[in-house]
């Protein structure tokens, strides 16, 4: 096992973070101050800390309401934080959906709305909508979590039952100014995906959102479903002229996390090579995809020749099938070491770039050449605790985990594996 080895890909993973950090990123982006009154508004993981980015880089008054994941707030002067829970929402978000949209309606012509989002919002602002119940949302969240859905797929559904996300908050802020400055942590930095998109356009219909329920066969009581089948539940789309005075600027996405981590690599003698900032799929799928792609570089310096890294970012999904502690980050890393079974020269990292992968307060893990070696030295059965969604334990165990405690920012999953010869 090569310390060194470990130690450059965690200095990848931290540049790739760093990258997204909001004091970075947000004074780049300042829109012209309004007549009237500045409001910020907010959602997301890195919300806070992109509120305090935005006011220390603000010279004009302000006010406004946040809300966060527990753990993440950052202290304001002028802005309110709210935390709330983060995969399934609690009481509290609602209660910050609430004021939040509230606040917008309030914005006067004169006005500009400033709404900083990023990943994690669609749990931490929620409003359901019609006759919909905050259980109703949770238990919808949690079915959707665990079937394998992608979370273009799980917002689909979510802006059809809420009633601030999907464009609805850009519809109570008209006609004031709004600009949203947004993290990515979506494949494809899609500004409909990232929190469900409340300022923009929804392109997805009420039938999107049915066909998806159908196809992962989620059980929903009688009064959901009819009101996903009343048009009353459609949200705003482009013809909308709610959306005449929105203007939404991207301030971090995947792409600039994997070119920074690329950026790491001019120190060192290994290659960077960017394989995607969107890859999606089942998480053991897409480890088994990237072992091809190692091995083949291994014995033959195809496509790559060694020694290089090869980055990549996006967002796997886990289908639940056993009852371990999971996530998508270490579950591709424990898929990819049962692939590579002890390939000389390969190690690897991945991890999520807000600190938490899955429900753990754990960013991901690494492995090594020897890592199922040493599994099976601890008597663990490196298959066994795959199919039991179990690698967080595993890679526990091994000492492996990356922890980073919270980040502030999210710009969703960061993968780098290191071939040597």
């Amino acid at each position: 096992m090569s310390s060194d080895n470990k130690e450059l890909l965690h200095r990848l993973f931290r540049a790739a973070v760093s990258s997204a950090v909001p004091d970075q990123v947000i004074k780049q982006h300042l829109p012209e101050p309004p007549k009237g009154r500045t409001i910020v508004l907010g959602a997301g993981k890195a919300s806070a800390a992109m509120a305090r980015a935005f006011e220390q880089a603000w010279e004009h008054p302000l006010e406004g309401l946040v809300v966060t994941r527990y753990g993440y707030e950052v202290p304001c002067d002028h802005i309110e934080i709210i935390q709330a829970s983060h995969p399934v929402p609690d009481e509290a978000s609602e209660i910050a959906a609430t004021r939040i949209l509230e606040y917008a309606e309030t914005a006067g012509p004169d006005d500009l709305v400033i709404f900083l989002i990023s990943g994690g919002g669609s749990a931490l602002l929620v409003k359901p909508a019609g006759p919909l119940t905050l259980e109703d949302k949770q238990d919808i969240n949690q079915q959707l979590l665990s079937c394998g859905a992608t979370i273009d797929e799980m917002n689909c559904v979510r802006k059809h039952l809420s009633a601030i996300k999907g464009g609805r908050l850009a519809q109570a802020a008209a006609p004031a100014k709004v600009v949203t400055l947004t993290i990515s942590d979506v494949p494809g930095d899609d500004p409909a995906v990232i929190a469900s998109g409340p300022t923009v356009p929804d392109p997805t219909t009420r039938q999107d959102a049915l066909a998806l329920l159908e196809r992962y066969d989620i059980q929903l009581p009688d009064h959901v479903m009819n009101w996903l089948q009343d048009d009353a539940c459609e949200t705003p789309k482009e013809n909308d002229p709610a959306f005449q005075n929105v203007d939404l600027r991207m301030v971090a996405t995947p792409q600039m996390a994997l070119l920074a981590a690329a950026k790491e690599l001019n120190a060192f003698s290994a290659t960077p090579y960017i394989l995607g900032d969107s890859i999606e799929g089942e998480a053991r799928d897409v480890a088994l995809v990237h072992a091809g792609i190692a091995k083949q570089v291994v014995k033959w310096d195809q496509p790559f020749e060694v020694p290089c890294v090869l980055l990549s970012g996006g967002e796997t999904t886990v289908t639940l099938r056993g009852q371990g502690r999971g996530g998508r980050n270490v579950e591709f890393l424990l898929a990819l070491a049962i692939a590579l079974d002890g390939q000389k020269g390969v190690y690897a990292i991945a991890g999520d770039t807000d600190g938490v992968d899955g429900a753990e307060e754990i960013a991901g893990a690494i492995i090594t050449p020897d890592t199922l070696e040493r599994a099976r030295a601890l008597g663990l059965n490196p298959q066994a605790e795959l199919d039991n969604n179990n690698a967080h334990e595993f890679f526990e165990k091994l000492g492996d985990q990356v922890i980073t405690g919270p980040t502030l920012t999210n710009v969703n999953d960061f993968r780098a594996i290191l071939i040597e010869k």
